[in-house]
């Protein structure tokens, strides 16, 4: 895949990620939510951490992320170019160009988020470039998630052994399009192994 292919790749995620995030911050309160089907529903979260809402704790932590998604990224992104100028299969071009915008979108976040937005709370939607400022510094944003898939919340059957008659929910954690493209990217890398990286004859 070409060096352009892989650019328009991260532009378009890039654009789904950020324009869903900004509507969100800018329409939503904090906790709102609009159930979609019974499984799945859009709810605003924001996080001060990784990817699916885990976090580093303290200040420092989220300092040391944010520093840490940079030098990830550079690294990601040499590896992009060295596998277009390899010439590298097109599902591992592809599968980096994912992983890249995922990581890129959220560093968006991280990084300027917290001086272009109010801050969201239960009762106060954001206002993009506030005339008091922003809710916080630069590399102390919140990364805005906004999409769960509760494929199961209910009480189990009582014949299940140990578990039978407690509540049980599957898959709680919300996330975002960023997210999204790093788990896809990775998921077909794991998948498509072989293609990705062929053994030498």
């Amino acid at each position: 895949m070409s060096l352009k292919k892989s650019i328009l790749i991260i532009i378009l995620v890039l654009l789904i990620d950020q324009i869903s995030k900004i509507y969100i911050k800018t329409h939503f309160s904090l906790h709102d939510e609009v159930p979609v089907f019974g499984w799945f529903r859009i709810i605003f979260v924001e996080n001060k951490g990784m990817a699916w809402g885990f976090e580093l704790p303290g200040n420092y932590g989220k300092l040391i992320l944010t520093l840490f998604r940079l030098i990830a990224i550079t690294g990601i992104g040499y590896w992009l170019y060295d596998s277009v100028r390899k010439n590298s299969a097109a599902i591992l071009t592809f599968c980096i160009a994912l992983i890249f915008a995922g990581a890129f979108g959220n560093i968006i976040d991280s990084l300027l988020y917290g001086i272009l937005f109010s801050a969201s709370t239960v009762t106060q939607i954001a206002e993009f470039l506030p005339e008091g400022g922003g809710y916080e510094t630069i590399f102390y944003g919140k990364v805005v998630d906004m999409i769960q898939f509760t494929f199961y919340d209910d009480i189990l059957p009582e014949w299940i052994p140990f578990w039978g008659g407690k509540h049980f929910s599957f898959f709680d954690p919300v996330f975002n399009i960023a997210d999204s493209a790093i788990s896809i990217g990775v998921f077909l890398l794991l998948v498509f192994n072989k293609k990705a990286f062929p053994k030498n004859k």
